[in-house]
This record gives structure tokens, C-alpha cells and sequence, in this order.
């Protein structure tokens, strides 16, 4: 009988596309959604595609040369598919969406006829591309120069944040010559992981970049406003699970007096969370941490435990900075939630992976 995490990776391996009218072949099928106003169309992202790969190689050393075939099977046919997101002009930045021609929204009928809803490239989907593929020292070079010309203060300043923020010069969620500052504690945990990974020497938007994530989590506006904090992850679980893997991994000095703080209140979170999906990615953190966490039954989940849990998400109202439509834009009638089967077979097999590894250190 297959052990769990072995289950999970054909699982992952079987929902792969293999061509459709929606989904070409190597992209794992996501769906964007509102429920309030009972709309869902399938997307066609390079985002959850990337982030699985990322969480399959990053896994990869806790399984055997079977599985580990299986996963470098996987994670290839992906990375065919980065061309189509890769920036229009032939710049090493990378789209949410398909970007020759534009593919925004894809897949609808009213958003997609729209230039307002076409998106620039972002660091998020960068940052992932990058990491499960192999650039060279002149495209990383080239990509932390490009970032800075991004960064808060650069050519505007941000708006939509609290007011002792709006100097910070950190990293935006955006590139895009006229796209607004955003700032996102997830986003910059993914792209400083990224920065540290490869080794990049660290400048003044770097440490900008981890004081913010430090003051989100030391402030607990991380727990009180986790929509303030990040637009595109906007629940306290998803920080968590963002930052304790940027500080389980790579301990930066910046980060090193919020460390506990995160652990305990993982644990504290861990007790009253009650959604399936949400215990397993604070128990993959606390996991990450050395921490103690009760063992998970994931060999019974199903993809019925998945339902209503939330990736990530689209504000649409974020990109205004109107004050009064800030101020609406928490609310979730202005939200797209992504979704994806896959990635939540991938979360299930790294917090596998995680535990198993724990057992093998004698910690269990």
C-alpha cells in the first residue's frame, strides 16, 4: 500500500493538464471565484503551476529516487509553459497571466475586455519562476537591479499604507512603469526567500523589506488586519505559513526577535482554527520551526477537506487609492479567490514530508 506522501504526488501528477481548451498542457487547472455574486471561471495562471513546482523540489531531498522522478516529470512540464508568462518586451519578469497577447482574466466575458484589469508583471511569479528554474548570475543581477528601480520611492511613494510605512523604501508587490506601491508581508517573504536562495547581496531595499515584515508580525497587525498587510494573502494563516518558511530557512538577523513571537502564536492560532487546509499549513510552519505540533491524519483527506480554503486572492478595488475605495476594498464583495486542487495536494505532501523528516531526526 502507498505510504500518504506518495499518494499525493500521483494525485498532483494525474490533475496535471494534459491540453485543453483552458488549460495547456503542464498547468495544473485553477479556478478564480466570488460566491457572494456566484461567479467561477477556470484561469489560466502560471502562479499555482509555479508554487507547486516550488513545494514539490522543495521536498524533493525527504523522497525516494521513484518519487523524486516522478516530481522532476512534474515540475518539468511546467517549466515549458513560462515562455507564454514571460514579459511581452522579452524582459526575465514574469505575468499572472499570458502575456503575448495579454490573456488577463482569461477565460470570462467582461473583465478580459478591460485594459484597467490587465495586470503588469509582479515579483510574486518572478520570484517562484526563478527559483524553480536556473538563472544565471547576470539575469539575477539583472533582476535585483530591477527590482530597485520598483522600489517604494524609486519614482513614487506609496499610499495605501499606515503612515510610519509611506518612507520605507522596500520592494512593490509590482513592476510596471505606472503601476501603484503595494506592499505585501507574504510577497516580500517569497521574494526575500528568493534573494537569500540565491545568494544576492543585500541593499537598502532589502532591509527596508524585512523591517516591514518584522513590524507586521511584531505590531500584530498581521493578526488584526491581515488585509492591510497583504492583498494577495490576507489571512493570518497564509502569513504565517509565508514568513516562518523565509525564517525557518534562511534566519535572517532582521527577523530573529520576531521568531517566537511567530511560534507561539502559531500554536495559539493552531488551537481554535477549525478549517482543515489552515491546520496544515500553521502545522507545516511550527513543523519548519522545530516546534512541537500534534500529527494530522492527512491520509484520510479528500477534496472535500479543501473547500472554502483560499490561496490567494485578487482585490479589486486595491488599486485605487481613493481613501473611501480603500476603505471598501477589505470587503469581500471586491474579492476574486483563487483556488487549486493541486496545490492543496502539494501542501498535504509538504506537511508530509515535514513530519517524516521530523521522525527521522529522533524529534517525534
Amino acid at each position: 500500500m502507498k505510504q500518504p506522501l506518495h499518494l499525493f504526488i500521483d494525485k498532483i501528477k494525474y490533475l496535471q493538464s494534459k491540453g485543453d481548451n483552458y488549460f495547456p498542457e503542464g498547468i495544473f487547472p485553477a479556478y478564480r471565484s466570488n460566491r457572494i455574486i456566484g461567479y467561477k471561471r477556470p484561469d489560466t495562471t502560471i502562479f499555482f503551476s509555479a508554487i507547486t513546482s516550488f513545494t514539490l523540489q522543495s521536498i524533493r531531498k525527504f523522497t525516494d529516487s521513484e518519487t523524486q522522478l516522478r516530481i522532476d516529470s512534474i515540475c518539468n512540464k511546467v517549466v515549458q509553459n513560462y515562455p507564454d508568462f514571460q514579459n511581452k518586451d522579452g524582459l526575465k519578469t514574469y505575468n499572472f497571466w499570458k502575456t503575448k497577447p495579454s490573456r488577463h482574466f482569461p477565460n470570462g466575458y467582461i473583465f478580459r475586455r478591460f485594459e484597467h484589469f490587465r495586470i503588469p508583471d509582479d515579483v510574486d511569479d518572478t520570484a517562484f519562476i526563478y527559483l524553480t528554474t536556473k538563472p544565471d548570475a547576470e539575469e539575477l543581477l539583472w533582476l535585483k537591479q530591477k527590482l530597485a528601480v520598483h522600489a517604494n520611492g524609486s519614482k513614487q511613494w506609496i499610499r495605501n499604507t499606515y503612515p510610519e510605512y509611506k518612507q520605507l523604501p522596500a520592494y512593490s508587490t509590482w513592476f510596471g512603469k505606472n503601476m501603484y506601491i503595494e506592499f505585501d508581508v507574504s510577497v516580500l517573504s517569497n521574494l526575500l526567500y528568493c534573494i537569500f536562495y540565491y545568494n544576492l547581496p543585500l541593499n537598502e531595499h532589502d532591509f527596508a523589506s524585512l523591517e516591514y515584515i518584522r513590524s507586521a508580525i511584531a505590531t500584530n497587525r498581521y493578526r488584526k488586519v491581515p488585509f492591510r498587510c497583504a492583498h494577495q494573502y490576507p489571512r493570518t494563516p497564509l502569513i504565517i505559513y509565508h514568513v516562518s518558511r523565509l525564517i525557518a530557512t534562511f534566519n535572517p538577523p532582521a527577523l530573529s526577535e520576531i521568531r517566537q513571537k511567530l511560534i507561539t502564536d502559531t500554536k495559539e492560532l493552531l488551537k481554535i482554527t477549525v478549517d482543515p487546509m489552515d491546520k496544515i499549513i500553521l502545522s507545516s510552519s511550527l513543523l519548519r520551526f522545530g516546534a512541537d505540533s500534534p500529527r494530522l491524519e492527512v491520509a484520510h483527506f479528500s477534496a472535500k477537506d479543501f473547500r472554502g480554503f483560499y490561496f490567494f486572492i485578487a482585490g479589486l478595488l486595491t488599486a485605487y487609492e481613493n481613501p473611501l475605495l480603500y476603505k471598501l476594498s477589505v470587503n469581500p464583495l471586491f474579492h476574486m479567490h483563487w483556488t487549486c486542487e493541486a496545490h492543496c495536494w502539494a501542501l498535504l505532501a509538504e506537511y508530509e514530508a515535514l513530519w517524516k523528516a521530523r521522525e527521522s531526526s529522533g524529534l517525534s
